[in-house]
């Protein structure tokens, strides 16, 4: 990298890395300035002392399926103002500039331009015990998807494969027996979500499961508008018109995790809970599809959720019930 002078170090920067497996490409916006280092700790470690000599005002980093976690870690623990932009967003905002062209250089002056341009907001980056409960969060859900591979194969295999299917699927009741411990054992550890916790225990419907993935992948939850947890949670409609046409609204985005886990316990809720088999079934005798009236319950559920842990309150039956 070429010699700064002390003026420019004084400017605001934008910074844009795009990550790779085995390099980082940095870009520097204002001054038009591009260099290449591997992915490893030791270099890491020294752009971070390096970036410590500008006036930061962003550093986006594009999610590369965990490639970005070692510079992402670092940069935060440095108090660095680091964002993680999904790859998506980047090759739609390079698209709006005609931009078709690709490559690592390329990528990492687009992703300082989007920071520059849209500014996105600077989170905090969650601690090393939380991201830890979200991996494992996530092998659970990889466990979980192979186990219902597996029993989709069994209902149609031949009966000489059978002990093969058996063996699998008792392997993996075991490794996801193994992940709930390890789950229940770090989650007791964060001490602050104690509170919280509880509160998303009393509800009925909700059981560990749905604690655990909401604790780990919404730590917002308590501090939402009803809206900003329905878009977080990918259960907020959106609007398809277009002239005189009115399209379907249809849900997008948000956070998958949280959607999958909350479809899964709002089967068990309007059978358990009687104020969502009430909303449910009005829903339903609406004339809406059951998978509509499903959806507005967990959009439901999360808006009562979120003010449960904003009052830090119990659950409370006749509270919901309208």
């Amino acid at each position: 990298m070429k010699t700064t002078t002390k003026a420019h170090i004084k400017q605001q920067r934008n910074f844009g890395i795009d990550v790779g497996k085995t390099f980082l490409d940095i870009h520097v916006l204002e001054l038009d300035r591009h260099w290449q280092i591997h992915n490893t700790t030791d270099e890491v470690n020294d752009l971070v002392k390096t970036l410590k000599r500008f006036n930061l005002t962003r550093i986006v980093v594009e999610a590369t399926g965990g490639y970005e976690r070692k510079v992402v870690e670092a940069l935060a623990g440095a108090q660095m103002p680091v964002v993680v932009v999904q790859p998506m967003n980047i090759r739609q905002f390079a698209k709006a500039q005609g931009i078709l062209a690709k490559t690592d250089k390329i990528d990492a002056r687009i992703i300082a331009q989007f920071g520059a341009v849209m500014k996105p907001d600077i989170r905090p980056i969650s601690s090393k015990k939380v991201r830890h409960i979200r991996d494992l969060l996530a092998r659970k859900r990889q466990l979980m998807e192979m186990r219902t591979q597996e029993l989709n194969r069994q209902q149609k295999a031949q009966k000489s494969l059978q002990a093969t299917l058996n063996r699998i699927l008792k392997f993996l009741n075991k490794e996801i027996e193994w992940v709930n411990i390890r789950l229940a054992k770090k989650v007791s550890e964060v001490t602050e979500w104690e509170a919280t916790y509880n509160i998303l225990l009393s509800v009925p419907g909700i059981g560990d499961g749905v604690a655990f993935t909401l604790l780990g992948e919404l730590p917002e939850l308590g501090s939402l508008t009803n809206r900003q947890v329905a878009a977080l949670c990918g259960l907020a409609p959106y609007n398809r018109d277009s002239g005189a046409m009115k399209g379907k609204r249809r849900i997008k985005g948000g956070r998958a995790p949280i959607r999958t886990v909350l479809y899964m316990a709002m089967l068990s809720a309007i059978q358990c809970n009687s104020v969502m088999k009430i909303f449910f079934d009005r829903f339903v005798a609406e004339g809406k599809h059951k998978k509509v009236a499903l959806t507005a319950c967990m959009r439901k559920m999360m808006t009562i959720l979120n003010a449960m842990i904003r009052d830090r309150r119990a659950w409370q039956e006749a509270e919901f019930i309208k």
